[in-house]
């Protein structure tokens, strides 16, 4: 009868999903190496081996060689850039039609896909080095929260040098905000079925409700950002990380 599989060999499965997930490579692809080594590491425990026997006394130097040995899925990340990008602007722009017309100054729109963009880079990197070392949950909640902080920051200092730097203001009008409004919600439709993926919804979601809601209480407006901002972008890296971890259930 086959002997399942110690809980040591399955946290480094999962661990080694995560740590190829973050460094770009294909899924299919990643599970066909998991699938491969779960098969070696039940023969192996089924003779009283150790996990050690099949991929060596460090964890992370065989999460390196097997990555190394794998292409990067180039097309993979531009989509989760993209999407993440793209989902931060949909955010501002339902929350600012529910505000009103649209109207964005040029250092908000680059400051917004630089923040968004850096963001996005530092989550998938904390996944890897999170995946590679044997962390407690405790510290992983720790490190994934310090690295919310960082948009917040950077979101923060956005808001108030937006309001001290004079830059040139689009506006769009209520016909022009109502047809970027529509154009924007087909969009999410079309790419979330695309991909194959709720994400974008998630990221949307997250980005706006939390400061509409927040916009609803008595809250001085410096606290309402600073709260709806951790909460967003907490609940985005919570929401990549648990989707990174289910992907071995599809």
């Amino acid at each position: 009868m086959q002997v399942e599989l110690s809980q040591k060999s399955k946290s480094f499965l999962e661990n080694l999903r995560v740590y190829l997930f973050s460094s770009g490579k294909k899924s299919d692809e990643i599970e066909e190496i998991i699938e491969e080594l779960e098969s070696h590491l039940i023969e192996a425990e089924q003779h009283g081996k150790p996990i050690e026997k099949i991929i060596g006394k460090s964890p992370k130097a065989y999460m390196e060689m097997v990555s190394n040995e794998m292409a990067i899925d180039f097309r993979t990340w531009f989509q989760y850039i993209v999407i993440i990008i793209f989902g931060a602007f949909s955010f501002s722009i339902f929350q600012d039609i529910l505000a009103g017309t649209l109207s964005y100054s040029i250092l908000e729109i680059i400051g917004h896909i630089a923040i968004t963009g850096i963001f996005t880079f530092l989550i998938f990197l904390v996944f890897k080095y999170i995946s590679s070392n044997d962390f407690s949950n405790m510290i992983q909640v720790v490190i994934l929260s310090l690295i919310g902080l960082v948009p917040v920051g950077l979101f923060f200092g956005l808001h108030f040098l937006n309001k001290s730097v004079e830059t040139p203001i689009i506006e769009f009008g209520q016909t022009g905000s109502l047809t970027i409004a529509a154009i924007t919600l087909l969009l999410i439709i079309g790419i979330s079925l695309w991909a194959k993926t709720g994400i974008l919804i998630a990221i949307v979601t997250l980005l706006t409700l939390p400061e509409y809601l927040l916009g609803k209480t008595t809250l001085i407006q410096e606290t309402q950002l600073i709260l709806s901002t951790i909460i967003s972008f907490g609940g985005i890296g919570l929401y990549l990380f648990i989707s990174s971890i289910l992907t071995k259930d599809r």
